[in-house]
């Protein structure tokens, strides 16, 4: 078992350019202190620098890491396009894991939407189309469900005001670390 009663397990998916990222630092800035953020690209892009892969060893450091967070007393946050079929195993074993509430949300965006996002992001010049269209998963959920989907309609602020208020962490208070 890992984590408290207490401890919030927030799980963020989707594509590339769905506002996973964004999504989490939103709801670190809104929360504060004692909300862990782990993320897939630091991970496996700037720690491992490894390639996205079945089995790869960013998976286990991503469930580890998230572990050692929870048992610390820290609410996680694990944002990456995370695919199902890479992440879906070590996912649903840290959900059944974790003695506390876990959420899963799926960032739904069309390709279109991703494209147009992407175009704003500081990789946009070293990442083209073709690259984005070969990574894209027109919808990916975990096999074992128990993921809100959230469209791309859904703004950023709408979006982390309401994942705060259903994981509980709009009411919990930070923690002075």
């Amino acid at each position: 078992m890992v984590g408290t009663k207490e401890t919030r397990l927030v799980v963020l998916r989707g594509n590339s350019a769905s506002g996973k990222s964004s999504v989490a630092a939103g709801l670190r800035e809104r929360f504060g202190r004692g909300l862990a953020l782990v993320s897939q690209d630091n991970l496996r892009r700037i720690v491992l620098r490894e390639r996205d892969r079945p089995n790869a060893a960013n998976i286990g450091l991503i469930d580890l890491t998230a572990r050692y967070a929870l048992d610390a007393g820290f609410h996680v946050v694990i944002e990456g396009i995370l695919y199902a079929d890479h992440y879906g195993d070590m996912l649903a074993q840290l959900r059944a894991d974790h003695r506390g509430p876990s959420h899963g949300y799926y960032l739904h965006v069309p390709f279109e939407e991703t494209l147009a996002r992407h175009a704003t992001k500081p990789i946009a010049d070293d990442v083209d189309e073709a690259q984005l269209r070969e990574w894209y998963r027109p919808f990916d959920p975990l096999p074992t469900g128990g993921e809100t989907v959230i469209g791309a309609s859904s703004a950023l602020t709408e979006t982390v005001e309401h994942i705060l208020h259903d994981t509980d962490l709009a009411r919990l208070p930070a923690v002075d670390r």
